[in-house]
């Protein structure tokens, strides 16, 4: 257990679960579908939503319960992925580009945080779509979360995240939990994945 933890990056956020997840009404839905696909991950699970509105701690809580179970998890932030990514072509990198590149590709579960904070430089997009493609392509299972609308992630990467035969998007809406304030940027919520029924809500 120790050391799927510490492979799990997932040791700062070892206090965010599912019993320390008190969802308000408008993060039932996305507490529901979590839960369902921490016990059971399969396809893709993308939580979109403002600053603050638990996405994060959903994730994690997957991540966590996987580790429980005695089974893999791998959680990163997007920007700190890609600056590890970039860090690997320095000479003075202790891991290979490929090796790491390779581990996150192929992890039995990835969950990447944050996705499209990122500084957008044409390499750091096409790494982000091999590594996103390759999941897809291959059916691995997957966790996303960003407080970006789809359509502004790029075709590329919009079509599969929004793809219904392999990912559930998953709107939160609402202030930030954190201030109270409203996200000053809302949007309508995508189509839902795999014949779900249309979910009421905005996300940002």
């Amino acid at each position: 257990m120790r050391t799927l933890v510490e492979r799990s990056n997932l040791k700062a956020l070892q206090g965010r679960t599912f019993s320390s997840f008190f969802p308000q009404e408008n993060q039932k839905l996305a507490y529901s579908r979590a839960s369902e696909f921490a016990e059971r991950p399969e396809g893709w699970l993308v939580l979109l939503g403002g600053v603050g509105t638990g996405k994060t701690h959903l994730a994690a809580a997957i991540g966590n319960r996987r580790l429980e179970l005695a089974e893999p998890a791998i959680f990163l932030v997007v920007p700190d992925l890609l600056d590890h990514l970039r860090a690997t072509f320095s000479p003075a990198g202790e891991t290979p580009f490929d090796e790491l590149f390779e581990s996150v590709k192929t992890a039995p579960l990835l969950i990447l945080d944050d996705l499209g904070t990122q500084t957008t430089t044409p390499w750091a997009t096409e790494k982000l779509f091999q590594i996103l493609n390759y999941r897809y392509m291959m059916r691995l299972p997957t966790v996303v979360t960003t407080n970006v609308p789809l359509e502004e992630l790029g075709d590329r990467l919009a079509s599969r995240m929004a793809d219904p035969e392999l990912s559930i998007p998953v709107s939160i809406a609402g202030p930030d939990l954190r201030t109270g304030r409203e996200s000053a940027t809302q949007r309508p919520s995508p189509p839902p994945g795999r014949g779900r029924p249309p979910q009421r809500g905005r996300y940002s």
